[in-house]
């Protein structure tokens, strides 16, 4: 199962600069605890803070990543997956600060078109550049949206959405059934120009809470996304959680 925590700095308390720091040390926590991936989504920022934020995020995790690294190698504790961090919508930051991966909006650049900004960086020898595969998801509030993000190559997609979100009581959540059909792969026209033999898998995100997280995956989630789900809680007890839900 994957698990996507979706950062909002706005949501800590304090001042900005303490808000800045809270939002490092949530990060920090999420990769001990093994989160897969981690959108910094701070849309507010200018793009040179945007870019200090992202360059200090991935400072962070590697760090984290380090420490458990030599914790391995002394048998103090089993080696973990890393944690990938991507940057909401701009792949220039994204480059810039060495980040894993880009996330982007419906309505963004195409993920077969971010790629090329990535490739073409990447034949540059451009620096500090991760060593993994570059990763784009996209945020999809349709079917005709997933098949396009499908059709260009997105790694996975985010299904908005599904419940009612709780900071935007209007916000009307599309569905269980909604995010059942986005699940399967039968939607998707045989002849999609484009489609690999592959099934790009689908987060809920969305009001998503413990109490309703099984139904999504039971649904057909490949995973659950959200802010609050692990900004206000212990992560690695959430994760424990989710994934006991899993197995069941």
């Amino acid at each position: 199962m994957i698990c996507y925590y979706i950062t909002d700095r706005r949501q800590f308390a304090g001042d900005a600069r303490e808000q800045w720091r809270r939002l490092l040390a949530k990060i920090a926590e999420a990769a001990r605890a093994g989160i897969d991936y981690i959108q910094l989504r701070e849309r507010d920022l200018m793009p040179q803070e945007l870019e200090i934020l992202a360059q200090e995020a991935v400072e962070t995790i590697r760090q984290v990543y380090a420490g458990d690294a030599a914790n391995h190698l002394s048998n103090a504790s089993p080696k973990k997956r890393r944690t990938r961090l991507l940057i909401n919508s701009r792949v220039d930051i994204a480059l810039a600060a060495g980040a894993d991966g880009v996330h982007l909006r419906s309505g963004d650049l195409a993920a077969s078109e971010a790629r090329v900004i990535w490739d073409r960086a990447a034949t540059k020898g451009k620096p500090g550049m991760a060593k993994e595969p570059f990763l784009v998801a996209v945020s999809c509030h349709t079917l005709a949206e997933l098949r396009s993000a499908e059709s260009h190559g997105a790694d996975f997609s985010v299904f908005a959405p599904v419940f009612e979100k709780v900071t935007f009581p209007q916000a009307q959540g599309i569905g269980l059934q909604a995010l059942r059909k986005a699940c399967s792969q039968g939607f998707r026209p045989a002849n999609l120009e484009g489609v690999g033999a592959g099934h790009m898998p689908v987060l809920a995100l969305g009001g998503v809470t413990m109490d309703n997280a099984a139904a999504c995956l039971e649904a057909g989630a490949a995973g659950i996304a959200a802010i609050r789900l692990f900004q206000d809680h212990d992560v690695a007890e959430t994760l424990s959680e989710l994934r006991e839900l899993r197995v069941r």
